[in-house]
């Protein structure tokens, strides 16, 4: 048996190290509401604001369709939540075909607990060629409490 030991510590690779897809001039946004304090711009573009939050609680989706077919080998989400403990959950899918049927990517739920647990960042390698719309769906609390969803980054690269 080979036998390999590797660093298992969290690499945190900034925006700088990476050529993030430019999603202001690729794609058009969808969302199902948003708070004008945190639109979803701020999580979208790199130093546009805190991050989006939507004005409603309960489910939440963010679709980005994008003008043309897009190759994507990372994808990074970063969801914050600084005041109330609860239990999200998020289905991230993918269409090749404009939005008309999707493939799940990931299906996660993750708890906060502020103080202590505040800030989650999930970072995927994929190998996806002919992304033509992207959908991210939020479940802000899976007991069902009246939680807002959080979306504080979203970078495809």
């Amino acid at each position: 048996m080979r036998k390999r030991i590797v660093n298992q510590g969290i690499r945190d690779v900034s925006p700088s190290d990476q050529q993030w897809l430019n999603l202001e001039d690729l794609a058009q946004v969808e969302v199902t509401s948003e708070e004008p304090a945190h639109p979803i711009e701020s999580a979208l573009i790199p130093g546009a604001g805190p991050g989006w939050r939507p004005e409603q609680s309960g489910e939440q989706t963010v679709r980005l369709l994008f003008d043309g077919p897009q190759r994507v080998r990372r994808m990074r989400l970063v969801f914050q939540e600084d005041k109330q403990p609860r239990t999200q959950q998020f289905v991230l899918r993918w269409s090749s075909d404009g939005g008309q049927s999707y493939r799940e990517i990931v299906r996660q739920q993750f708890n906060f607990s502020p103080p202590d647990t505040t800030r989650e960042l999930e970072d995927y390698t994929v190998e996806i060629d002919g992304l033509t719309a992207l959908e991210l769906s939020i479940v802000p609390d899976i007991s069902g409490s009246s939680a807002r969803a959080s979306l504080a980054e979203l970078r495809l690269a």
